[in-house]
C-alpha cells in the first residue's frame, strides 16, 4: 500500500508544480497590479511566438485559473501514473504542438491565454489510448475521463459561447494533438496482456500458413486421405 501511495504522489509532483506556477503568476499579477497578457499567444505574429511557451501560465481570473487547475492536475497525474515511460514526451509534445498549431491556424487579433489546450490534449490522449490498447485499466481511465471531462468537447464550438472570449482554437488543437499522439504511441508503453491460449492459437495459425501442402492434405477428410470416386458398370 505504501508503494502504491508513493507512486500516486510521485505521479502528481510535476503536474502540481506546473499548477503552482500558474497560481504564482496570477498572484504576482494581483499583488503588483501588473497585466502579463502581452505574453500570451498572438497568432501569426512574431511577437506572439513566445506565447507558445508562456500562454498556458496566464489566466484571465481566478475562476479561469481554477477551472484549468483541477483537470490539469487530475489528467496530468493520470498520465504520469499510467504512462510513466511516455509521460514527459507526450506532455511536452501536446504543449508544443497545441501552441504551434494555434499560432499558425487561429484567426483574428485576439491573444490566447490559458492551459485549456493542454487539458484537452491530455484528455484526448487518455481517452483514445485506452481504446486503442484495449487494456482493462486503461479502458477504465477512458471511462473516467469521459465521465469527468467529456463535456470539454463542447469547447470547440464557439457558437455555444457567443458572449465569452473562449479560445476554441486551443481546445480543438489540443484535442487533435492528444489524439494524434495516442495513435502514434499506441504500441509504446503499457499494453494489453496476451494470454497463453491466444499465443498458442497464433502459433498454430502461423504453422498452418507456412505448410500449405500439409493443409491441403488435411482439408480433404479427417483421415488425411482423398475422396475416392468409384466407376462401375451398371448391370443391364
Amino acid at each position: 500500500m505504501n508503494d502504491e501511495r508513493r507512486k500516486i504522489l510521485q505521479s502528481l509532483i510535476y503536474p502540481a508544480i506546473l499548477v503552482l506556477l500558474m497560481w504564482l503568476v496570477k498572484i504576482i499579477e494581483i499583488t503588483f497590479t501588473v497585466n502579463l497578457v502581452q505574453f500570451g499567444l498572438i497568432p501569426l505574429n512574431t511577437m506572439g511566438l513566445l506565447g507558445i511557451i508562456t500562454s498556458p501560465f496566464l489566466h484571465e481570473g481566478f475562476s479561469h485559473l481554477f477551472g484549468n487547475s483541477v483537470p490539469f492536475l487530475v489528467l496530468g497525474g493520470l498520465l504520469f501514473y499510467f504512462y510513466p515511460e511516455l509521460a514527459w514526451r507526450v506532455f511536452l509534445l501536446i504543449y508544443l504542438i497545441t501552441g504551434i498549431w494555434v499560432w499558425v491556424f487561429a484567426r483574428g487579433t485576439g491573444i490566447h491565454i490559458g492551459a485549456s489546450g493542454i487539458v484537452n490534449g491530455l484528455a484526448a490522449f487518455l481517452f483514445l489510448s485506452g481504446i486503442l490498447r484495449r487494456e482493462t485499466k486503461l479502458l477504465a481511465i477512458t471511462l473516467l475521463t469521459t465521465f469527468l471531462y467529456g463535456g470539454i468537447i463542447w469547447g470547440i464550438f464557439p457558437q455555444f459561447f457567443p458572449l465569452q472570449n473562449i479560445s476554441w482554437e486551443s481546445h480543438l488543437m489540443g484535442l487533435m494533438s492528444g489524439a494524434m499522439l495516442a495513435i502514434y504511441y499506441r504500441k509504446t508503453g503499457p499494453q494489453r496482456l496476451q494470454y497463453d491460449w491466444e499465443t498458442e492459437e497464433d502459433d498454430e495459425d502461423d504453422e498452418n500458413n507456412n505448410n500449405p501442402e500439409e493443409n491441403k492434405g488435411q482439408s480433404r477428410d479427417s483421415t488425411g486421405s482423398s475422396d475416392v470416386i468409384y466407376h462401375y458398370k451398371k448391370d443391364a
